[in-house]
């Protein structure tokens, strides 16, 4: 083997649930290959910089650890970054083949975040955590909930996750409506949803849920205007990217309770610090990112990660990102 494709030492970053050892075949790869884990999420780069110096590999846990250029500058030793999944948006992929550094993904299994999105939406149309708490306290049916069928399910971008929401919410009985900024109508239809303009989106739905990419055009797409057009009874749900709504807008509704709820797996800072104001508001179901948190997803990514070691040890690296 030359010296171009040895590793020594991999870092595997922000295990909070402390299952990667266990959930990957990492006895296949060589015992000369360090293996270190990490369950915290650092945020100061100088701090992240003395951590993983010494690391010649490196495997991200999707997106808990930006590598933008800065960070990426400072590492020297790094030869293999492996982010699990097949791409991350944190990773500065043109700054990483500039240095020669190699960045490979890994595969992922079906769509989790869609469970979380409909947990999400059925706890708060049935109120169950408060009626489980109730119970639990001695009370016998405190509240009246909502049932699905018949509401109308908004939702904002109708791609694979978005086309996933609309088929249960159909099949619990739902109207659904759809937007997007490139939104055909036609592919719209061809699934059984509307295609509605934004504006009538926010008015007309009782549940609303986010499935876009985060990127310029996206960020603060949900703001006080859209949140000031729904039902006082409609509720809304994120389990895309925390900035796609205007948080300080997001925060005033509730706490007004110019909305029915929202249901948020994703925040503008993770993991959530415990002063966040989201964690004050009425009428929430929060929970921590847990959209693509499953074993059958685990047991891919670490898999992958594995194969991507083997692959680049042999000098034919594999599922190789691009810029």
């Amino acid at each position: 083997m030359d010296g171009m494709h040895r590793l020594t030492r991999l870092a595997i970053l922000d295990d909070y649930q402390r299952v990667a050892r266990g959930m990957g075949p990492w006895g296949r790869l060589p015992t000369a290959l360090a293996i270190e884990v990490f369950s915290d999420t650092l945020v100061d780069e100088d701090t992240l910089v003395a951590r993983l110096a010494p690391f010649d590999t490196i495997l991200a846990m999707r997106e808990r650890t930006p590598f933008p250029a800065t960070l990426l500058r400072r590492l020297p030793n790094l030869r293999l970054l492996i982010t699990t999944g097949e791409k991350n948006r944190a990773i500065d992929v043109a700054a990483a083949a500039a240095q020669g550094i190699t960045v490979c993904g890994t595969p992922s299994v079906g769509a989790p975040t869609v469970d979380i999105a409909w947990g999400l939406i059925l706890n708060l149309l049935r109120d169950l955590p408060a009626q489980q708490a109730s119970l639990r306290a001695g009370t016998w049916q405190s509240s009246v909930g909502t049932a699905a069928e018949g509401l109308t399910l908004g939702v904002v971008g109708l791609g694979k996750l978005g086309s996933k929401m609309a088929k249960v919410g159909q099949a619990l009985g739902m109207r659904v409506i759809a937007w997007s900024q490139n939104l055909n109508p036609d592919a719209a239809a061809a699934i059984g949803v509307t295609r509605v303009e934004k504006s009538a989106l926010f008015a007309e739905a009782d549940v609303i849920t986010l499935h876009l990419v985060l990127s310029d055009r996206s960020r603060g797409i949900v703001g006080a205007a859209e949140l000031g057009a729904m039902k006082r009874s409609a509720i809304i749900v994120n389990t895309s990217r925390g900035p796609l709504i205007a948080q300080d807008a997001l925060v005033a509704a509730l706490r007004e309770r110019r909305i029915g709820g929202a249901g948020i797996d994703v925040f503008d800072r993770e993991p959530l610090p415990h002063d966040h104001p989201l964690l004050d508001c009425p009428n929430t179901m929060l929970t921590p990112h847990l959209g693509y948190v499953s074993r059958q997803n685990y047991a891919a990514y670490f898999r992958g990660a594995v194969e991507a070691i083997e692959g680049y040890l042999s000098g034919a690296p594999i599922r190789v990102l691009s810029a």
